[in-house]
Formats: C-alpha cells, sequence, structure tokens
C-alpha cells in the first residue's frame, strides 16, 4: 500500500527528529562530528531494521553546501601562498592513491569473484555517483559498486576522527571550535547565497562535485577577496552533518545485503585495506614534507573531502592543506576515471554483459 503523502512527511520527520536525537547523544560523549557520526549510526540501524528511508533529493547537497562554504574561508591568501610547495606531494600522494585503488580492486576480485569492472568502480575513490554512472555506461549492475563507494565513506567518517582524537589527546570537547567560531547574521547570509551560486555554477559546467567544489571555490574566492564574509553559526553546521548522516545511512538497506551476498564482506576487508594503505602512504608524507601527522591522514584518506575537512577544522589543523589535497585526488581520478576503466576492460580482456 502506498503511503500517503502527510504519512510520509510524519516518516522522514521522525527519522530527522531521531537523528537529531542521536546526535545530541554523540555529542555529550564529546564525539568528533557528533551531529554526522549520530544520525549516520541511528539511519544506518533502522535501515538496516527494515525502514524504508527516502532522504530528500536536495539534503546531501544543501549539507555539502553549508560545510564547503565555512571551509573555503580558510583559504586565506597566506594559506594559499604555502600550498604552492605541496603541488608535487599532492599529485604524487594522488597518482599513489588511484594505485592502491587498483591493488584493492584486485582483493575484491579474489574475495568476491566479481569481474574486473566492477572491482575497480568499486575500489578506485572516484565517489558513489561517478562510479554509478560509469557503472551504467559498462553495463554492470551499479549497486555493489555504489555500495561499497558508500562504505567507504561511511568507514572513513566513523574511523578516521575518533582514531585521530583519541590517538591526539589535546581536545577535551571537539565541538568547541565549531561552536566558538565567530559569525554575523549579514556574513552568513552572504557567504551562503554566494557558495550556492557557485554550487549552480559548476553543476551548469558540470564539474565533479558542483555542490561542495563550487561553494568552496566562491567561498576560497570570497575569503581570499577581503569580502565580508563570515562562517555559519554552529546550528546551522549540525544540522548539515544531520542531512549527511542521514543520506549515508539511508543507502545502506538490508536488501541490498540480501542481493550482494558475499561481496558485502568482501566489500568491507576492501575497504579496511584501503583505508590502511592510503594510512601508511600519510606516515611516510608526513616526515617528508614536514607536516603534521594528523593533518596528513586526514589530507591522504581515500574520499569523504567534505567530513575530513570538517575534522581538520575541529583539529584546528590545516583545513586548507586537507582540503587541496582531496581537491588534487578529485581533478586527477574523476576526469580520468573513464580512461582507467578503459585500461581496465582492456588489461582484463573484459566484455559487458549479456543484456536480456
Amino acid at each position: 500500500m502506498q503511503q500517503s503523502v502527510p504519512g510520509r512527511y510524519a516518516k522522514i520527520t521522525a527519522i530527522y527528529l531521531g537523528a537529531v536525537g542521536t546526535g545530541w547523544v554523540a555529542a555529550q560523549l564529546h564525539l568528533p562530528l557528533p551531529w554526522m557520526i549520530g544520525a549516520l549510526i541511528f539511519a544506518t540501524g533502522i535501515s538496516l531494521g527494515g525502514v524504508q528511508i527516502k532522504a530528500p533529493a536536495l539534503t546531501r547537497p544543501a549539507g555539502q553546501i553549508v560545510v564547503a562554504g565555512s571551509v573555503g574561508l580558510a583559504f586565506t591568501p597566506a594559506a594559499l601562498e604555502s600550498l604552492g610547495a605541496m603541488f608535487l606531494p599532492m599529485v604524487i600522494a594522488a597518482l599513489l592513491t588511484i594505485a592502491a585503488g587498483f591493488l584493492v580492486a584486485w582483493v575484491l576480485m579474489r574475495l568476491s569473484d566479481v569481474d574486473a569492472m566492477t572491482a575497480t568502480l568499486a575500489s578506485v575513490p572516484m565517489g558513489p555517483v561517478e562510479s554509478a554512472n560509469l557503472a551504467q555506461r559498462y553495463g554492470v549492475a551499479p549497486g555493489p559498486v555504489v555500495f561499497a563507494q558508500t562504505l567507504r565513506i561511511m568507514a572513513l567518517v566513523l574511523l578516521i576522527p575518533p582514531a585521530i582524537l583519541l590517538i591526539d589527546g589535546s581536545v577535551d570537547d571537539p565541538s568547541a571550535t565549531l561552536r566558538n567560531i565567530p559569525w554575523t547574521p549579514a556574513g552568513t547570509v552572504l557567504l551562503l547565497t554566494l557558495a550556492i551560486l557557485g554550487a549552480l555554477l559548476f553543476k551548469v559546467l558540470r564539474i565533479s562535485n558542483p555542490f561542495f567544489l563550487g561553494p568552496l571555490a566562491a567561498s576560497a574566492a570570497a575569503s581570499a577577496a577581503g569580502l565580508p564574509v563570515t562562517a555559519s553559526p554552529y546550528v546551522v553546521l549540525a544540522g548539515a552533518q544531520v542531512l549527511l548522516g542521514v543520506w549515508l545511512g539511508a543507502v545502506i538497506n538490508r536488501d541490498l545485503f540480501r542481493r550482494a551476498g558475499r561481496f558485502v564482506p568482501a566489500a568491507l576487508l576492501s575497504t579496511l585495506l584501503m583505508i590502511l594503505l592510503c594510512l601508511v602512504l600519510a606516515l611516510i608524507l608526513a616526515p617528508i614534507t614536514g607536516t603534521n601527522w594528523a593533518t596528513m591522514v586526514l589530507a591522504t584518506a581515500p574520499g569523504s573531502v567534505t567530513e575530513m575537512a570538517l575534522t581538520a577544522k575541529v583539529l584546528q589543523e590545516s583545513v586548507a592543506l586537507v582540503t587541496a589535497y582531496h581537491i588534487t585526488r578529485i581533478f586527477i581520478i574523476i576526469p580520468s576515471a573513464p580512461l582507467l576503466t578503459r585500461i581496465t576492460a582492456r588489461l582484463t580482456h573484459w566484455t559487458p554483459p549479456k543484456r536480456d
């Protein structure tokens, strides 16, 4: 039986209220990114319990716009100048991440018996949307690909920030930094207006990840130009975290687990391997570049730029540096993704499955 419109609104309202409540509990426990992690845990839990979550399509873009606008303020003229010397390490890190993705794809093939194209699209960190589009282009099932890509983002959010804060030990209240960011109503309105315009422009130009990169570019340009922009108040940033957490949790559902079979544990193991490889890369690059280890771990994390940049803000690490590493990887991987898939098809003699 199809649910009525009021019923659907009541259901989604109840879901977000539950996500906010779980986020509040996470905040009381002083977890990093509490509203995102709490919402993610809540949404995943009820989704696996059989509750179908249909998060409104605008929720993730809205969350990304708010966070990216805040992150872009870190790109001051001084920060931009300091990034020049890091360009080569950024490119090297991106290329090594691609290589790690192919290694993980090979492991995933051995663990789950999926074909080379599915394994590659599931393992190279290019994002759920881009990988799903390429999966459809090559005639492979997008479900496992989207699942693996989303699982990696979820694992990064749940593992990296808490682990760094636990090891660092210097941050008693992870939310304090975000709560104490100075803001003004006029500055926030101007920032969000520019962020939305940047997102729409990047969307029209068909630039990858437009709802993060567009607002980020607009915010960074406004900050560098000295415009009177300020970050959003904490309640808005917390709300953005809730939107992102529910959206991520909604992707994981019971039906997907039933259909995927042995692919689920294989994807989990390959995800942990990918994170481990990038962690090793970070610990190697940190002393070579003279960068704090925590900053480099966030910078080389295989995906989840929105969440890693927000974590850097919580830790008061170099937000611009962390974001720049991710942007470099995005602009290397996304444009070259079709080429990478063609190379995969050629090297493995892959042929598309027959359609009925």
